[in-house]
This record gives C-alpha cells, structure tokens and sequence, in this order.
C-alpha cells in the first residue's frame, strides 16, 4: 500500500533518529503506539555487524506483532553510517496491523533519511530477516533470481497494485487481499435485500474477529435514513430507494458509505477505506445487485430527499442556453449576395 497513514514520529524518536545516525546505536526497534511511531528497543554494537546480526535482531522480532527494525553496518557512504530496514510482518499478526504498518513503511524511512538506508527486507517468518536470509537477498540482488514469497510481497507493496480475490464457501464470503471476511449473516441479509425482502442493510467491521459483520436490517423509509448513521462510528448502509421520477415508479439500490470524519481512529478510516471497494465487487459481480449510486457521507444530516434525489437523478444540462447563431465578423459585412435558380422569377430593381 503506498497511502499514507498520517502517523508520525515522536520527538523522542525523531531525537533517536538524529543521534543514531552518527553510530551510537547498532539496532533500532521501532513500533506503532497510540498512531505514532515511537522506539520500542535500542542495541549497541559489540562486534562486528555479522558477528552481531542474529544475536541482536532476531530475539526483537515477536511472533504476533509487526514492527521495524533499522540495523547499521560497518560500511559507509556519503552521508555517513549505512543501515538495513527491516520490514516485519509475522503471518498471524492482525490484518489490520498488517495495513497500518505497511502503509506507514515509507514514513519510517522518510524520518530516518532514506541516504542512510542501504538495503530493504520484508519478513513473515524469522527466516526471511535472519543473517541468512539477507545473504541471500545480497546474492538475489547481484545475480537476479526468483522472488521468494516474501520479496514478490515487498515487490507488490512498493507496486501499490492491491488485488481482490473473492471465494465463495457455505459460512462467509472471503474477500482477500486488503479486506475482511464477510460472516455468513452479513451475506445472508445482502441476498434478501436483492430479493427485495429488506429494504435496508448496514454493515460494520469487527476488528477483534476480522470480519465484515451485520449491524442493522431494521425497515427503513427515506425519513428514517439519517437517524441509522452513527455519529461515532463508519458503517456501510445498502438503502433501497423508493421514489417516482417522471413519472415511473422506481426503486434504486444506494450504497452510502458514511464516515464521521476525525471521531474514528487512523485505522478504522483506513480499513473501511480499503475494504468498501472489494466490498461493492463482490455485490455487483458476485450477488448482480445493481448498485445505483454510491455515496460518501460524513454524517445522517446530509441525507435528505432532495439531496438523495438530485444523486440519483443529477440535473444535466439545467443551465444549457439555447442555440444561437454565430454572429459574423464585426463591421461593414458588404453586400447580401443572393442566389436564384432557374424558374425563380425577375430580379427586383435595384
């Protein structure tokens, strides 16, 4: 993922940082507390980078939570020490832990300054950030050969293409990739709502259990749409509208996804970013619903008649002015030349 988080880091980091830089440290853990970057363990060198590299980094990786780790070399460039970051993301870590820090990666290294970072990894497993594993990105980088897992996910990160695939079992539809889980009951009420047996969906993200949850299918008529929308909390609502246009009696499915701007956390906007689109791919392909209009809202009180009805039915052309002819260039235009085919009569005298 290449959006930024808006995570920053702390001063005390951004303090370590600046001292690190000139050698005093050979490893650097930082993590992601209370949607800041702030340093989570610190290590001097004793030995050589080699000599130091697995005693060091590898007891620094835990196995539930992501983190980075920036370790210095004994090498040098031009502005000083080089260093290695370390991107850690262990397989059964939170997905929602996994999004925020690669979303943030590119922060980490922007406040470190990029001049000093000589080599990127990614991790899943120890192996893959152990003294080997980066041996072995040293010879992949000097004699290109297949991308391990691993690489072929830093690839795809720095890439920043997100791809969606959606499987179908009896319990829960999966959408991989940036999004959750849909539970069984969620799918259930999407599919009476396409068979017109609810009038109105909402579904909210569970965080604890990674999944897209029902939240409400209560009978809702147009004036009820504003009181559903939580003023605390993002939710997804599936609303069919019923309404006349023209004449015809129609009823349009309306996807509104409503986010209540700064009262929800960095990730709670983030994730429910990243999963509406999969979301509204799997209605549209999977279930053919034909979603009307699809609307971003930041709280109930915009939802009134008129404004749903001018997002259903925009206005075009309300100002278009009629058709004038082009007036002919300014000043004396010179004589009318008149034509006359045979059989019109005499000209009139002049």
């Amino acid at each position: 993922m290449s959006h930024q988080t808006g995570i920053q880091a702390s001063g005390q980091l951004k303090d370590i940082f600046a001292r690190a830089r000139n050698g005093n440290y050979r490893l650097l853990k930082i993590v992601i507390e209370s949607e800041q970057l702030v340093l989570g363990d610190t290590k001097p060198a004793s030995q050589s980078w080699e000599e130091d590299y697995n005693t060091l980094v590898l007891p620094l990786l835990d196995k539930d939570q992501p983190s980075y780790v920036l370790y210095r070399l004994d090498s040098t460039n031009s502005q000083g020490h080089e260093w290695v970051f370390l991107a850690w993301s262990p397989d059964h870590s939170p997905v929602r832990d996994k999004m925020l820090y690669a979303a943030t990666r590119a922060t980490v290294k922007k406040e470190f300054g990029g001049g000093h970072i000589k080599d990127e990894l990614f991790g899943t497993v120890k192996d893959d950030l152990s003294l080997s594993g980066y041996k072995k990105y040293l010879m992949s980088q000097a004699a290109p050969l297949p991308f391990s897992a691993a690489e072929e996910e830093l690839r795809q990160i720095k890439r920043s293409e997100v791809h969606t695939d959606i499987s179908v079992d009896t319990k829960q539809q999966t959408l991989q990739g940036v999004a959750f889980p849909l539970h069984g009951e969620a799918m259930q009420a999407l599919q009476k709502f396409k068979d017109k047996r609810l009038n109105y969906v909402q579904l909210k993200i569970d965080f604890d259990k990674e999944l897209i949850m029902l939240s409400n299918t209560e009978l809702t008529e147009l004036k009820d749409l504003p009181k559903r929308i939580p003023k605390d909390a993002a939710r997804y609502h599936f609303f069919l509208y019923k309404h006349s246009h023209e004449g015809d009696h129609l009823e349009s499915i309306v996807f509104i996804y409503s986010m209540p701007g700064y009262n929800c956390s960095i990730k709670e906007r983030m994730l429910y970013s990243s999963c509406k689109n999969p979301l509204l791919d799997m209605v549209e392909n999977k279930l053919q619903m034909e979603v009307e209009k699809k609307l971003e809202i930041d709280n109930g009180e915009e939802l009134t008649a008129d404004f749903l009805y001018e997002e259903v039915h925009p206005k075009q052309h309300a100002h278009k002015q009629a058709f004038a002819k082009p007036k002919g260039p300014a000043g004396r235009r010179g004589d009318r030349r008149i034509t006359r085919h045979p059989g019109d009569g005499e000209e009139a005298d002049d």
